[in-house]
């Protein structure tokens, strides 16, 4: 295996890797500034408000985007792990 073919399907990887992730960080990051910013101006510091709301929504999101997540997944094998497997380049 070259160079050039390694860090290729190392890219190919690591963007597989961010599209699958994406939709679960950004659903986590909206409901937690959501929650802070509740906290925030009503002065409730209570850890299970933090916690409960953000682990719902990305049980959610991951229930909604695990089809697409299992595509992506399943075109970075087809297309770059089993040619290698197979000798291909």
């Amino acid at each position: 295996m070259s160079e050039g073919v390694f860090y290729d399907t190392l890219r190919q990887a690591i963007l597989a890797a961010i599209t699958m992730a994406l939709p679960i960080l950004v659903v986590a990051l909206v409901v937690g500034l959501t929650v802070g910013l509740f906290q925030a101006l009503t002065s409730i510091q209570e850890m299970t408000l933090t916690f409960v709301p953000k682990l719902a929504s990305i049980l959610v999101v991951f229930w909604l985007t695990m089809g697409i997540m299992t595509q992506t997944l399943v075109a970075f094998f087809d297309g770059s792990i089993i040619p290698l497997i197979q000798g291909g380049f």
